[in-house]
């Protein structure tokens, strides 16, 4: 009498060799969006947050009167209120608010306006940079990485420079005196690369 012996194919090895590493590397992709849902520090800004500015301890929110009028922007960082948690823990989270005079806004950009106060990422589109510069004789938001320069009166249109789209608008209105989130940002933010 024979025995039969089995003998794996090299196929079914390589099948399920295939099969662990897609399983390992799908948990290492979701585990990270899972932790951020579970930050609320770290969570996209949502309609009805407030706005601190960048580094201020006191977590006094904004108002349409703290932005200057044709200025350099104010970096500033959503805030959930009722927990008065600071969604300062994604960098992807950080916003760029300016006021412009509300006539000189083309119609794509008043929509997500308030009072001629806009909000834009900071992180810009090409590399994922953070946009430090303000080109004030132009009104142009700058990244100083890759010379990209974006327009806040026309929905941060592209001007000049490799990025590859506008910056995302995060839609405001003000709700008693306060510059509040609207609605969540008008597309994805970060770089090509992000």
């Amino acid at each position: 009498m024979r025995r039969r012996v089995k003998t794996r194919s090299p196929d079914r090895g390589r099948r399920q060799v295939l099969k662990g590493v897609i399983a390992v590397g799908a948990g290492l992709s979701v585990s990270p969006l899972a932790l951020a849902q579970g930050d609320p520090a770290s969570a996209r800004p949502r309609a009805g947050d407030l706005f601190v500015k960048v580094d201020d301890a006191t977590l006094k929110p904004l108002t349409a009167d703290d932005i200057p009028l044709q200025s350099a922007p104010v970096e500033a960082w959503p805030l959930e209120p009722g927990e008065k948690i600071v969604r300062s823990g994604s960098r992807l989270n950080k916003v760029l608010i300016l006021k412009l005079e509300a006539e000189a806004l083309t119609a794509v950009t008043r929509p997500f306006a308030a009072n001629g106060v806009v909000a834009y990422t900071a992180i810009c589109t090409h590399e994922g940079c953070d946009i430090g510069g303000w080109i004030a004789a132009e009104h142009l938001l700058y990244c100083e990485c890759h010379e990209s320069k974006f327009d806040p009166r026309d929905a941060a249109r592209v001007v000049d420079g490799p990025a590859p789209r506008n910056l995302p608008a995060l839609p405001l209105k003000i709700v008693d005196g306060l510059l509040v989130v609207a609605r969540p940002f008008t597309s994805r933010v970060g770089g090509e690369t992000v």
